[in-house]
């Protein structure tokens, strides 16, 4: 039976993403996050494994929640700005749950992206 993969501590955790890893442990000290729903502490260590369809799949599940930071994290990870459609949906997840500053947030970059496809 295979030993379960705990997160680590907070300093260990930092080692860990400073030193080079193979990317089967880092994609499992990443699960092991994501078990206990750390994802902002699972991320870099999924970008170390080069587990970017997980991380879109990540950023799918934050658009849909209206999650502006976890966007803008993976975008980040991922170096893919998200389009105004994108900004469009989490503004639109965000109004919906209550998130008023971060609806607006993402209309403004939503707006910025639009702009940006005009002037090309």
């Amino acid at each position: 039976m295979a030993r379960k993969v705990r997160p680590p501590d907070p300093l260990k955790r930092r080692h860990l993403i400073e030193d080079a890893l193979q990317p089967a442990r880092a994609l499992a000290i990443a699960e092991a996050f994501l078990a206990e729903d750390c994802v902002f502490d699972a991320l870099g260590f999924l970008k170390k494994a080069g587990a970017d369809d997980r991380l879109r799949a990540l950023q799918g599940e934050a658009i849909a929640r209206g999650d502006i930071f976890l966007v803008r994290e993976i975008a980040a990870l991922l170096g893919e700005e998200p389009g105004a459609p994108a900004w469009d949906a989490v503004a639109a997840a965000a109004a919906a749950a209550g998130k008023e500053r971060c609806a607006t947030e993402a209309r403004r970059l939503s707006a910025a992206r639009s702009g940006e496809r005009s002037r090309a």
